[in-house]
């Protein structure tokens, strides 16, 4: 490929992760969001471009001269039509030649969740494409996650007894920067990425009571409860709706299913929660003076 590859939510987790794995292999890129301070101060030495998916005027710099772009929703935006479908729409006409769609597992069965709608329009636009679909991150557990563990010590979820395959996002990032060294080899493929282990969330908050040397429990919350449990900690309700959908597929087994196909495509195992929580423990330790007291009921 000549001409960078435009990496979108590079302020993220998984954005982030991929433009680091891309410059760690040596791809030429380009980061972009809406505070492009934030991405020089992150990425220093790499071109930066405002791109802000609710307003299409920054599509055409954004996209000037890419020979590829990595898109990613972000969790705030629900009507995919105007925004990421309307990228793809534009990166065709600048001859952008492969897409790799970062979606989620079982968003190709799944109409409710608006990865669906992206994956749909990105076959029909006929751009040469690959569709990540990986599971949920470890990385939840010191974000969405992370203020349910620091200061109730539980673990919050409508997940039932469902087991998930936690994948890193580092490893997202690897396998992104893998497809993207070598599109053609995956032009048109749909990749599920998971970790190598697959654990229900009391094992993981076993983990974490092991790791942390404090009690975390796993409450298995209602539909309901959870979404005011969402509501009060102010998350936009686009958001709850989607994240209480992809957590409640957990009771099914949506995400117990280990798939080789990361370590086949990274030619090593993927890294274990364990690993994760081991290498970042400090996410969850309380500092800001006495702990707080545990959540009842």
């Amino acid at each position: 490929m000549t001409g960078p590859v435009l990496v979108t939510g590079a302020t993220g987790n998984v954005g982030g992760a991929v433009a680091r794995s891309l410059r760690a292999a040596g791809v030429a890129l380009r980061v972009a969001g809406t505070d492009v301070r934030e991405l020089r101060e992150r990425f220093p030495g790499v071109p930066a471009a405002h791109l802000d998916f609710g307003d299409a005027r920054t599509f055409d710099a954004a996209l000037d001269g890419v020979a590829a772009l990595f898109l990613l929703r972000p969790p705030q935006i629900a009507r995919v039509g105007p925004t990421l479908n309307a990228l793809v729409d534009r990166a065709a006409r600048h001859d952008v030649r492969h897409v790799v769609f970062a979606s989620v597992t079982g968003a190709e069965r799944n109409p409710v969740v608006p990865h669906h709608r992206v994956e749909r329009h990105l076959r029909a636009s006929g751009l040469p494409s690959t569709v990540l679909r990986p599971g949920f991150f470890a990385q939840n557990l010191a974000d969405a996650y992370r203020r349910d563990i620091r200061e109730d010590h539980r673990i919050y979820l409508p997940a039932g007894s469902g087991r998930v395959a936690f994948v890193d996002t580092r490893d997202v990032g690897d396998v992104a920067a893998a497809v993207l060294a070598d599109p053609a080899a995956h032009r048109g493929a749909a990749y599920t990425l998971t970790g190598p282990q697959a654990l229900d969330f009391a094992e993981v908050a076993a983990l974490l009571t092991e790791t942390l040397g404090r009690p975390i429990r796993y409450q298995a919350a209602t539909v309901g409860g959870y979404l005011r449990h969402l509501r009060r900690r102010r998350v936009p309700a686009t958001q709850a709706v989607v994240q209480t959908v992809l957590h409640t597929g957990l009771r099914r087994g949506q995400a117990e299913q280990v798939d080789p196909a990361l370590s086949l495509l990274l030619g090593r195992p993927g890294r274990t929660l364990r690993d994760y929580v081991t290498e970042h423990v400090d996410r969850w330790r309380w500092t800001d003076g006495p702990p707080p007291q545990k959540v009842e009921g």
